[in-house]
Parts: C-alpha cells; structure tokens; sequence
C-alpha cells in the first residue's frame, strides 16, 4: 500500500532522479563559490547574531506566558468544556498556521523589523507548548485535584497549589525547547523581514555574494549548535530535579 503511495506522490510532484544526476555537477560548481568564507564579515555578523538570539530570548517567555494560559483553558480536569473545546480550537487553529503566514501579515501591518518577528515567534509557540502543557494538564492524577478540592480550595488554589507544581518539570523542559526551536525558526522569519542573521544572508544571497553568505550560514550554525548545547544542559538540570538552581 504505502510503495505505490509513493510512486503516486512522486509522479505528482515530478520527481526526477534523472535530473537530480544530470544537474549535480552544476551545483558543484556552485558550491565553489562560498569558499573560502569571507572572514572579514565575521565583525558585522555580530549584531544580526545578537538579534536573532534576543528575537527567540524574548519571544520564548511571551510564548510560554500565553501557552500556560491556553494550557489551561484547554485541559479538561481544569476547564469547562465550552472553553476547553474553544481553546483547542484555537491551538489547532495555530498549530496549523506557519509563523512566516504570521509573520507576512504582521509586517504588512507594523512594517519590517524585529517586533513582528517577536511577535510571530510567540504566537507560533501557542500551538506547540498550548498543547503539551494541555496534555501534561490533564495526565496529573485525579486524587491529587482532589484532595486540594476536598478542603475548600478554590479553582485557582487548585491551578496554584496542585497542578503547577504537578506539571513544572514538563513546563520547563519544553519552555526551554521551544526556545532552541525557536532560534532556528528567526533565523528563517529574518530573511523575511525580522532581521538577525537570517536577514543577512538573504541579502548576501540577493547580491550574489556567496562567500559573505557562507559566513553568514557558519554563524547561523554555531547560533544553533550553541543553542541546543544549552538547551540539553538546562533541560537535564530541570529533569534531574525538577529546577534549573
């Protein structure tokens, strides 16, 4: 069933081995081009790096304060089910929606810069932190809501005293996930217009310089790289004990 799937699908999408073959020796000679890197760009790369950095450290916290709120609204052993379901919809809805869309519209309505790519990469972590912390939610054993429940607290003693301290590990784990994916997310949104490093190397691309362009691509890649080092330390801080300290 699933071979001739994919005959079909690469029928359809005109799939041409033959061509791939044919035209790889051009792309080798492309490649020439970015070598050696242009070393001497690496002082200006510094600030759009910086940029990119800040863009995901600032719209990782704004994203994850929104999807506690969703993660809460759509969990059902914490919400009513109007506003669960609405809240779901709502993550699908996102979920569905590709932060450059976002980022598109924001720029059509605030103009180039940074603070559309902020806000696109906080919206853009509603659908996937909205729906694990909904998950983490509702996996928290019953007797643990209710022996809260049983001595007078009120919904939000509940959500403080029973859930948060139930779900903080997965909280933090994937906060802090969602921070290296989002690196690599400004890193696109850039070239688009958020600025950073993605910027510059749209640009270098767009003016054929190929050897800046190959220094741009190094430095996005030690901006991930470094990331998901830092981001493997500090998850396995949290899930050795639950904090970072």
């Amino acid at each position: 069933m699933l071979v001739p799937l994919v005959i079909v699908s690469a029928w359809l999408c005109q799939v041409r081995f033959s061509g791939l073959w044919h035209d790889l020796g051009k792309g080798l000679e492309v490649i020439r081009f970015f070598f050696p890197p242009d070393w001497s760009s690496l002082r200006e790369m510094a600030g759009p790096a910086l940029v990119t950095v800040l863009l995901a450290a600032l719209a990782t916290p704004l994203g994850v304060l929104l999807s506690l709120g969703f993660g809460l609204a759509g969990a059902r052993n914490i919400a009513p089910p109007w506003l669960r379901t609405t809240a779901r919809a709502l993550i699908g809805v996102e979920r569905a929606l590709p932060e450059i869309i976002v980022l598109l519209l924001l720029v059509a309505a605030l103009g180039v810069g940074p603070f559309p790519g902020v806000i696109a990469l906080a919206i853009g972590s509603v659908g996937m932190l909205g729906k694990l912390f909904a998950d983490a939610i509702e996996e928290i054993d019953p007797k643990v809501l209710e022996s809260v429940s049983c001595v007078g607290a009120t919904r939000w003693q509940v959500i403080r005293h029973a859930v948060l301290p139930e779900v903080m590990p997965a909280f933090l784990a994937n906060s802090i996930f969602r921070f290296e994916v989002n690196i690599r997310a400004s890193v696109l949104l850039g070239a688009v217009g958020a600025g950073g490093i993605g910027f510059e190397l749209s640009k270098a691309m767009s003016l054929l310089e190929y050897e800046r362009a190959m220094m741009a691509v190094l430095v996005t890649l030690l901006l991930v790289f470094g990331a998901e080092r830092v981001s493997d330390w500090l998850r396995a801080k949290v899930m050795d004990g639950g904090r970072l300290a």
